[in-house]
């Protein structure tokens, strides 16, 4: 059913295993669009459609919500104020803030990550073309199931009624449910001395890498290479706030510049970013080689890169996402000899990407979000030692 009047959509929750989902945006064009796309997924229910924060606080006291869509821009009071109301007022609500492509949004919507934002989205329309309906569709309602099954998961934590009646069994479809416990098998042997570091991270990824990148600047002087599923203008914000965080020069990747210790170097949007040997240099090359894992930037060909050049001496770290990418270039650098490590599911806000390389086997370590940073320091600085 499409909406687009502003109001709250009352159903009877007897049985109801969908993922409930409040789109507040307004402009009741989005609303109905993004109603529409969620609805044709049959896991996903919009059970309130409203134009502004403060009607979102108020429908939040009222209705079963588990994953918020947010405008950043509406009158009466915009998403950024309504962000941290929504997130005491439902612990564990999921947020996703939508906005234009615009390099002022850019940078709001990575201010939202860092204060409880899960995701963010572009508006239909706002990619330039980039990203085709379907395209748009399949991430918007992955992310929404996905997030669903987390705010399922909090909510069994506090024991809040909803989780009693909701099961977080049907949200994915069969294959990408997940499965009961498994033992992480980790990859015994030492760790190389790391002449390079390379992240890949995607949902909750941009909050990850601050609170990693913070806690090492003193420490590393090899380069860092980081590919975050991002559309471009994002990821030129997400350098520039990298660098502020961690104190190191940071930007993204440029096609045929050296890569030099010391330096972040971020995938551009649209882009996969590898490096080259030539000759004595190592050398950034960005490609429009096809998606993979339906990105671009994707983790996995940076990873293949860094293991054909770096070998033993290079360090992956996978952070928190939805998918697997990463798992497969994870492999082909353990191949190579090189290592790896991965953000725990507990800390992870979607333990997909992180997940996959662990039970892939490939990793020698597993650890929450806090612990990667002093592994990473600790192994450094025995390295100079």
């Amino acid at each position: 059913m499409a909406v687009t009047e502003d109001r709250a959509i009352q159903h009877d929750a007897g049985g109801d295993d969908k993922v409930h989902v409040m789109v507040v945006d307004d402009s009741a064009v989005i609303r109905g669009l993004l109603t529409r796309t969620l609805e044709a997924d049959p896991m996903i229910r919009v059970v309130a459609s409203v134009g502004n924060g403060q009607v979102a606080i108020n429908t939040l006291q009222r209705m079963d919500v588990e994953v918020v869509i947010l405008d950043i821009e509406m009158p009466v009071m915009d998403g950024m104020t309504a962000l941290p109301k929504l997130i005491a007022a439902r612990p564990g609500l999921q947020v996703i803030m939508a906005s234009t492509l615009t390099h002022k949004n850019a940078a709001v919507s990575l201010k939202a990550l860092e204060q409880g934002a899960a995701h963010y989205v572009t508006k239909p329309g706002s990619t330039g073309g980039l990203m085709s309906a379907t395209e748009f569709q399949r991430e918007l309602t992955e992310t929404v199931k996905t997030l669903g099954l987390a705010a399922r998961k909090a909510a069994a934590k506090s024991g809040r009624p909803s989780a009693k009646r909701l099961g977080v069994a049907t949200i994915l479809p069969a294959a990408k449910r997940p499965e009961a416990p498994k033992t992480i098998r980790l990859r015994e042997g030492p760790i190389a001395p790391p002449q390079v570091i390379a992240i890949g991270s995607s949902t909750g990824g941009p909050q990850a890498l601050f609170s990693v990148l913070a806690r090492m600047a003193d420490a590393i002087k090899v380069p860092v290479l980081i590919t975050q599923h991002m559309p471009a203008t994002f990821t030129t914000i997400l350098a520039e706030h990298l660098g502020q965080t961690s104190g190191m020069p940071s930007a993204e990747g440029r096609d045929g510049e050296p890569v030099v210790g010391g330096r972040i170097y971020v995938a551009p949007g649209d882009f996969h970013m590898k490096v080259v040997a030539e000759g004595a240099s190592k050398i950034i090359r960005l490609t429009k080689e096809p998606p993979e894992n339906f990105c671009r930037p994707a983790v996995d060909p940076m990873l293949r890169s860094v293991a054909a050049v770096y070998g033993r001496n290079a360090l992956a770290v996978i952070l928190t996402g939805m998918g697997q990418d990463g798992m497969r270039g994870a492999q082909a650098l353990t191949a190579a000899g090189g290592s790896v490590i991965a953000q725990d599911e507990a800390t992870s806000v979607v333990w997909g990407m992180p997940g996959a390389a662990a039970m892939a086997g490939v990793c020698s370590a597993v650890l929450p979000l806090q612990d990667i940073s002093p592994f990473i320091r600790r192994l450094v600085l025995r390295t100079a030692a």
